[in-house]
C-alpha cells in the first residue's frame, strides 16, 4: 500500500445519484469510509470502500518520520487531552501559586477557615480507634507522641493497683488506658 500522501484525492466525478466514489485509483466502488489524508490534515479526508479503507489503515502511521522526542511530546500533551496543565505542589512557583503547593490568599478569604479545621481536626479521623484512644487518655485530637507518653505514664501511676488497694474501677480504667496507649503506640 502506498503511503497516505501518494494517493491522489478523486478525480471521477459523482454519479448523478449523489453516489461518492471509492478515492482509490480504478475503484469504482461506494465510498462509505473515511480516512485521514494526512497527520497535518486529520479533518481532510479520502473516502474508501471497505476493501480499501482496510487497506489504507493498515499502512496507516500517524508517527512516521518523527523522532522519539516529537513523540514523547505528543504522548505527553494527550494524556491532558491537549490542554494545558501545571503542577498543584512542588518547591518552584508557577503563575501565581505559592511554593510547597499551597496556593496565594491575598485577601485572607481562607485564614479563619484553615485555622478552625486545623483545631477541630486531629490526627486521625474522628471515630476511629487512634481518636477514641486520646479520649480515652483525655488528650486533644492533635497530641503528638511524647504527650501521649506523658499521659500514659502519669495515668498508669494513678491508677496503679498497688496505688489504690485493689479497687475494680481504677483496674477497669488502667485496662482501658493499657489498650488505648498500645493502639496509639502504634499508630504513631
Amino acid at each position: 500500500m502506498r503511503s497516505s500522501e501518494s494517493i491522489p484525492p478523486s478525480a471521477g466525478p459523482e454519479e448523478d445519484s449523489g453516489v461518492r466514489l471509492c478515492d482509490r485509483p480504478g475503484c469504482n466502488a461506494e465510498g462509505l469510509y473515511r480516512a485521514p489524508r494526512s497527520r497535518e490534515a486529520l479533518n481532510s479526508y479520502y473516502w474508501f470502500c471497505l476493501e480499501h479503507v482496510r487497506e489504507y489503515n493498515l499502512a496507516w502511521d500517524y508517527f512516521k518520520d518523527m523522532g522519539e522526542e516529537s513523540i514523547e511530546q505528543i504522548r505527553r500533551r494527550d494524556a491532558v487531552w491537549q490542554r494545558p496543565s501545571w503542577p498543584f505542589a512542588g518547591a518552584r512557583k508557577t503563575n501565581g501559586g505559592a511554593p510547597n503547593g499551597q496556593f496565594r490568599d491575598d485577601f485572607g478569604f481562607f485564614a479563619e477557615e484553615t485555622a478552625e479545621t486545623a483545631a477541630s481536626k486531629g490526627r486521625f479521623p474522628p471515630n476511629s480507634k487512634q481518636a477514641k484512644a486520646l479520649a480515652a487518655l483525655n488528650l486533644s485530637p492533635n497530641a503528638t507522641l511524647d504527650e501521649v507518653k506523658a499521659r500514659y505514664k502519669s495515668l498508669a501511676k494513678e491508677l496503679h493497683p498497688d496505688r489504690n488497694g485493689g479497687d475494680s474501677e481504677a483496674e477497669e480504667r488502667l485496662k482501658i488506658i493499657n489498650l488505648a496507649y498500645s493502639d496509639l503506640k502504634a499508630a504513631f
